[in-house]
């Protein structure tokens, strides 16, 4: 394949003067690297790497344009001059690769996250009408305050232009702003913006207005808005058609999404996980482009080029939205362009490192790609200055990163594995219910390893006695892990067996099952979705505050959501104390008081893993050896590949 199979994917598109030289786009996404509210170093190598990977364009994340805008602690700002050197030299860095570059405009009216000192906010919107979500009640603006951030999306456009960029996305999706004064429903105004389609435009027309009145006139100014907000009180896909095609000649694109900020089912979209289709919004980009007389931009689960393609060559979108999937391989653009698309590392929508570490407030990376958010150190070669014969024993995750880096670099890397299959813990991972994608991150991973040119070796156990016959420079051990038994009261005949058992068919649970859940992550949730859709009737006890307490919020509210329907009762503070013939006896986590599960069958295990590591243990003395992943200690795949990023590295 090459960009001759992608013809649609690699047309350029020119845009009010500017030549975008494919059609893949790297849309308006938090990094959580700003510090100070200004682009610095780690922003920029993070876009320039993407920029070398051959992206058309970039959307850079939102640029605050009011100090009443600052939705997060860490949120770009674009209210002062000082805010201009910076994008200055993203710019500049962007462009030498010939990629365009645009910033989002941005107030997030009611959707206010957090602040910088723990303090809660004053949040304005179009009315005071409450934001479910994160619990905000904002204060409706005054016309005055209107005037201010009208004339703030203006100058923060001229300092962008300033800075060299070549248009702005001015933010009209997810329910921030725009949106609220355009939603009849949030919108409750008794002046001039409130009232008919026209009336609940007025807002976004003065932006608009105020943008172009600030900057030249080849400068883009695109809208980015969700064709349905996914939500009872959200936009419907008819208000927000109605509303692009009344604003299209005001506008040189359209960038449509889907979802709100404002509910948790409507937040789902803002970053769609894994369980929602893969390219699930082109019909309905679609059935937009067929309306408008504009370029209509589309971002939603597309993952591959070849969905991309297939896209654009329907005529549902003039550009794709790609950015988990350039976050997870910045040179996606130009393997596709130049026939390597089977060394394109397809990005799962796991949502674990990226829009789940900004929700904890870190620099956004990729499970699958450490490097990502880590460009500073990453980003350069660093070839081995000495060749090294180097044996990896395990091939899950933490194995194949390392093994896959390590040779890369030079070094004479055999890996081995005790079975069959490269994978580990992923080949459980992708059994549970719409889990079966993130197959592919061992799928990767081994594409990684046969480029790199690591030799495999399966169905070898190492012993201390391969290793001294092999007698390598040094070992990496990546054993993994087995799932841990708690110590708890035992009596009767109940069927007790674990997560890894159910996975493999290795039992026959019973008709009542209870699934008790130590993690907090997927797998309990997982577990019990399966054996119900399987027949089973199935209760979950959470030792936590709630089901998937430690998954990404998208991961788990969509999660959360099945559970509900299929009637899984949940039960949180739970904590195993012991069993008999057919009761488990639990403790509540708070208080110590009694729980009882009764009349179960079977009690499936979901109490986390322990390290196998009978190998290091022999290996003292006799050869250099690190251990990385579970085998060091149990936690969860991104661990395990950046720490076999990190040790091969640094060998």
């Amino acid at each position: 394949m090459s960009s001759a199979t992608f013809p649609h994917l690699f047309e350029p598109l020119e845009i009010r003067g500017k030549r975008l030289k494919n059609r893949i786009m790297s849309s308006g996404h938090d990094t959580s690297m700003p510090a100070d509210n200004l682009v610095n170093e780690q922003l920029i190598a993070y876009h320039s790497a993407r920029a070398r990977g051959g992206v058309g364009l970039i959307v850079l994340q939102v640029a605050g344009v009011h100090d009443s805008a600052r939705y997060t602690s860490h949120v770009l700002m674009a209210t002062d001059d000082a805010c201009i050197e910076g994008y200055r030299r993203l710019a500049d860095a962007c462009h030498a690769e010939g990629t365009v570059v645009l910033s989002q405009v941005f107030h997030p009216g009611r959707e206010i996250m957090e602040s910088s000192d723990g303090l809660l906010t004053v949040a304005w919107s179009a009315s005071a009408s409450p934001n479910e979500r994160f619990r905000v009640m904002p204060r409706a603006l005054d016309q005055g305050m209107i005037d201010e951030i009208v004339a703030g999306y203006g100058a923060a456009a001229r300092r962008l232009c300033a800075a060299g960029l070549d248009g702005v996305e001015i933010v009209a999706s997810h329910g921030y702003l725009p949106a609220q004064f355009l939603n009849p429903r949030v919108n409750r105004r008794e002046d001039g913006y409130n009232g008919d389609l026209d009336a609940r435009l007025r807002f976004i027309r003065e932006v608009i207005q105020a943008v172009r009145a600030n900057c030249p006139d080849d400068f883009i100014v695109g809208m980015r808005i969700s064709a349905d907000e996914r939500d009872p009180e959200g936009l419907t896909e008819d208000e927000s058609l109605a509303a692009a095609l009344a604003l299209q000649g005001q506008l040189d694109y359209l960038h449509l999404v889907a979802g709100t900020s404002a509910s948790v089912g409507g937040a789902i979209h803002i970053v769609p996980p894994m369980a929602i289709e893969a390219a699930y919004l082109a019909p309905t980009a679609g059935s937009f482009k067929a309306r408008l007389d504009i370029p209509l931009f589309v971002t939603g689960r597309i993952n591959q080029p070849q969905e991309a393609e297939a896209i654009l060559a329907r005529g549902q979108a003039d550009v794709c939205g790609m950015t988990r999937a350039l976050i997870c391989d910045p040179q996606m653009p130009n393997k596709a362009a130049t026939g390597r698309s089977d060394d394109v590392r397809a990005c799962i929508a796991c949502n674990q490192a990226c829009i789940g570490h900004f929700h904890r407030g870190y620099p956004i990376s990729c499970i699958q790609h450490p490097e990502t958010g880590r460009e500073l150190i990453y980003a350069q070669s660093n070839p081995a200055t000495e060749r090294k014969h180097v044996m990896v024993v395990g091939g899950g995750p933490a194995g194949m990163k390392a093994a896959a880096v390590a040779a890369r670099r030079g070094h004479e890397v055999t890996l081995y594995e005790a079975g069959n299959q490269l994978g580990g813990q992923v080949l459980l991972a992708q059994l549970l219910p719409r889990r079966a994608e993130f197959g592919g991150a061992a799928t990767n991973l081994q594409r990684e390893m046969e480029l790199a040119g690591v030799q495999v070796v399966r169905n070898v156990r190492v012993d201390r006695a391969l290793v001294e016959r092999e007698r390598p420079d040094l070992v990496i051990l990546a054993t993994g892990a087995r799932p841990y038994w708690p110590p708890f009261e035992r009596g009767g005949e109940l069927q007790v067996v674990d997560a890894w058992q159910v996975l493999r068919d290795e039992v026959q649970p019973g008709r009542s099952v209870l699934v008790t859940d130590w993690r907090g992550d997927w797998i309990a949730p997982g577990i019990a979705e399966r054996l119900a859709r399987n027949g089973h009737q199935v209760r979950l006890a959470v030792n936590g505050t709630h089901c998937g307490e430690s998954l990404p919020l998208y991961v788990r509210d969509q999660m959360a959501g099945e559970l509900h329907k299929l009637g899984i009762p949940i039960t949180p503070y739970a904590r195993l104390y012991g069993c008999d013939d057919s009761t488990v006896y639990m403790m509540h986590s708070a208080c110590g008081e009694p729980m009882l599960f009764e009349d179960v069958d079977t009690l499936v295990l979901c109490q986390g893993h322990q390290p196998v590591d009978d190998l290091g243990s022999t290996l003292q003395g006799l050869v250099e050896f690190r251990r990385i992943g579970d085998c060091l200690a149990p936690r969860s795949v991104e661990e395990a590949i950046y720490e076999g990023l990190k040790v091969a590295w640094d060998i």
